[in-house]
């Protein structure tokens, strides 16, 4: 296990920790462009570093996403090791500040190995490359002759070793090797990659050391408890604060300015109240007296919502993807099945509520803080305090949890914005209830699907339409339809083999603040799929497995483009990331094997399958319920198969689908976000429910050997584990589940 584990400002690194080693930088956007090796004290030093050697021979790796529970601070310093040579034990790792420098620093959308992989890989090689020459121009010998390993060169012939300490002077004067002469270890060499460790700040964690966002003090810093305006637009009509002010602790009061929707990132506005303490603040708060214009949200109501949005799934709507005559095949057909899906709003409700402290001084701002984004955060914080980035600075400390809702930064703004008009640094801290009435929503979702089956049960038509408030409507006025990205998530992408396709999305207005949140439209849409297909597979009178294996037909690459659809297959090339029906029917075959699927359960018990794919890799599962006589559902059991191409850690790569089996089973049985009069009904866990400990699963997760390019981890198992459950609990009990959360009267025995 690596004992030297440090969070390190890049200031801190430069000034001293790392002087007179070699430091090698790289350039990148998800590819390399450039290497540079410099002495970090050299003027013309680029900072774009991940990998520092000092000529004690320490090495430093410098980690640029965050670490939120995935393990993606440790995969990507095994990526960096395993190509440099080092020595795991000997290594120091340093989390990136926020800069564009670093590529990009998002930690969102399941693509931290994926854009990584190859760049990481080559900034080690490089630094290996160049280590393994000086030793051979040291020792006049060919390079072809000298080998690196656990940070050292060797020359057999000539039985002489040098730590890498020694080299790193001789190293910086070399020039860069190319990238194409980069000579890559070869599979069998790696040593650390597609072996499990442990997360690098575990020792940390289990003895309380681990820094959070919420966790951080500053020396003279003040508190703040905010009171944001209770519907998405409203604006401060009045403020009395005199209660508020005599409360002991209280220093002052202060408005923040709202942004109009749609607001992106900014600020929501309200009233800040700052104190010597985080309670005092609180107590603070709730002695306010405000008056609010509600504004245009204020009648926005989630059961008429729903009512909207069913109504306009149910109507034609914009064509997203065609193929074959589908309303010839629908009315043809030996049987028509149709079926409407509904998914409710979901908060993200992290482990650790959002928190940021910033110290604003000099006309510049530093902000430590847990966030998924520090390159968006940094920008924002430049544009709502009218600085230039150059003078914003952001440290990322330890996330707990995120699922996307801190890769927002609205809260970090929060806190720059009241540091300069306090004069002191200043620490913001939301609570649970804060976290659940000004989240950024996922969306709410209503869906209508339609398949038509030829006399012998196989489908011949399929229609699929879908109408959500999109994400776009956060950033942008007057957007009513999904954007291509929202709507390749489960809708555009069905793999199966059906002569007539159409899909189509349905207009809907957005009030509240929408978001992405772990695996995004995939949740409902993934959902609809899985659901639907086991509905066929009903109607066929046919087994899931087969009805599936059936459908998805012969192994082969769908051709998205040629079919005319806009698929931005999350960004990745179509041709390095196929759609592949292969993979699909492996996993499921895989995770039918494994679960026992087939074997018999007792009454009012039974297994369900949904497969998809998302982020670019393939996960089936299959989901064991039981369903007590009151209708309460538990589900004793989840197996998983998953294909995420090349990965890095095994245990980690498991552990983030035993995760996402847990988020799902919240999604499906508990999870719901209300409003009424534009306010979320919901305040904390008593009411938004999750998944506790006595409701987690015996869980089997099943990883398949592949050579594929690394696709993603952190999401892909969330969405079909709602579709598996609901599939179960058809066999169980022949009652159908379209609607999330599952009412428990529905399965009610009589």
């Amino acid at each position: 296990m690596m004992e030297k584990i440090a969070n390190l400002s890049r200031r801190r690194v430069l000034q001293g920790t790392l002087a007179g080693g070699l430091v090698l930088g790289l350039r990148v956007g998800g590819i390399p462009a450039a290497f540079a090796a410099e002495k970090p004290t050299a003027p013309a030093f680029e900072p774009n570093v991940y990998v520092s050697i000092a000529p004690s021979g320490e090495i430093t790796l410098i980690v640029h996403r965050s670490e939120m529970g995935t393990g993606v601070k440790t995969s990507l310093a095994m990526i960096l090791a395993d190509e440099l040579e080092a020595d795991w034990k000997a290594v120091k790792i340093v989390q990136a500040q926020g800069d564009k420098k670093y590529g990009d620093q998002n930690t969102d959308g399941s693509r931290s190995i994926r854009q990584f992989f190859m760049p990481l890989r080559q900034a080690g090689a490089a630094a290996r490359q160049m280590l393994t020459t000086a030793a051979a121009q040291r020792w006049k010998v060919s390079p072809a002759t000298c080998r690196s390993e656990a940070g050292f060169v060797t020359h057999a012939e000539g039985n002489r070793r040098l730590g890498y300490g020694a080299l790193v002077a001789a190293a910086a004067r070399l020039p860069i090797p190319a990238p194409d002469t980069l000579k890559l270890k070869a599979e069998a060499e790696w040593r650390y990659i597609g072996k499990s460790f442990p997360v690098v700040d575990l020792d940390d964690m289990v003895h309380g050391k681990a820094v959070y966002g919420i966790d951080m003090v500053v020396p003279g810093m003040k508190h703040a408890s905010i009171e944001h305006p209770p519907v998405y637009g409203a604006t401060l009509k009045s403020v009395d604060s005199t209660a508020a002010r005599a409360v002991p602790g209280v220093l002052q009061v202060i408005e923040i300015p709202a942004a109009a929707p749609p607001s992106g990132f900014k600020p929501l506005g309200g009233i800040a109240v700052i104190a010597t303490n985080t309670w005092a603040a609180m107590q603070g708060r709730q002695q306010l007296k405000l008056d609010w214009d509600l504004g245009p949200n204020a009648d926005y109501d989630t059961t008429a919502y729903r009512k909207a949005l069913e109504q306009s799934a149910s109507r034609p709507g914009k064509v997203a993807r065609t193929g074959g005559d589908v309303d010839g095949a629908l009315n043809g057909a030996a049987k028509r099945i149709s079926a409407d899906y509904f998914v409710p709003h979901l908060g993200h409700a992290m482990m650790e509520p959002l928190s940021a402290t910033a110290h604003f001084k000099h006309d510049a701002v530093e902000v430590w803080t847990a966030t998924q984004n520090p390159q968006q955060a940094r920008t924002t914080v430049a544009e709502v305090m009218g600085l230039p980035e150059s003078a914003v600075t952001i440290n990322i400390t330890l996330l707990g949890g995120g699922f996307g809702r801190k890769s927002k930064p609205d809260y970090v703004a929060e806190a720059a914005f009241l540091s300069k008009a306090v004069g002191a640094p200043v620490k913001v801290t939301w609570s649970r209830e804060d976290d659940l009435r000004n989240d950024y929503y996922h969306a709410i979702c209503a869906q209508h699907l339609e398949g038509g089956l030829d006399a012998q049960g196989k489908t011949v038509a399929w229609l699929h339409r879908t109408a959500f408030p999109s994400i776009s409507s956060t950033f942008k006025p007057n957007v009513t339809y999904g954007a291509a990205g929202e709507l390749g998530q489960g809708v555009t992408d069905m793999p199966y083999d059906i002569a007539n396709v159409r899909c189509e999305n349905g207009a809907a207005e957005a009030h509240v603040r929408i978001g992405w949140y772990r695996s995004v439209y995939n949740i409902p849409h993934g959902f609809a799929l899985g659901s639907f297909v086991d509905e066929l597979a009903a109607a066929a009178g046919r087994d899931p497995v087969d009805y599936i294996l059936d459908l998805l037909g012969p192994p082969r690459h769908i051709d998205l483009k040629a079919m005319g659809v806009d698929y931005p297959n999350y960004g990745a090339s179509m041709d390095e990331y196929p759609v592949d029906t292969g993979r699909f029917a492996a996993v499921v075959r895989e995770v039918a094997k494994q679960s026992g699927w087939g074997t018999p359960l007792p009454a009012r018990q039974a297994r369900g399958i949904a497969v998809h794919r998302s982020f670019l890799s393939y996960v089936a599962v299959v989901a064991q319920v039981a369903i007590q006589p009151d209708g309460s559902v538990s589900v004793a059991r989840i197996d998983m198969a998953v294909d995420p191409g090349r990965i890095i850690n095994p245990d980690r790569v498991t552990a983030q689908f035993e995760g996402a089996a847990v988020m799902g089973i919240s999604n499906t049985l508990y999870s719901e976000l209300s409003f009424k009069n534009g306010q979320v009904e919901q305040t904390n866990f008593a009411d938004y429910l999750v998944a506790r400990i006595d409701s987690v699963p015996e869980t089997h997760v099943y990883i398949m050997p592949s050579d594929a390019p690394p696709g993603g981890v952190g999401e892909p198992g969330v969405p079909p584990t709602s579709a598996a459950i609901c599939n179960a609990i058809f066999k169980a009990t022949g009652t159908r589940i379209r609607a999330l959360p599952i009412d428990p009267s529905l399965l009610k025995q009589a």
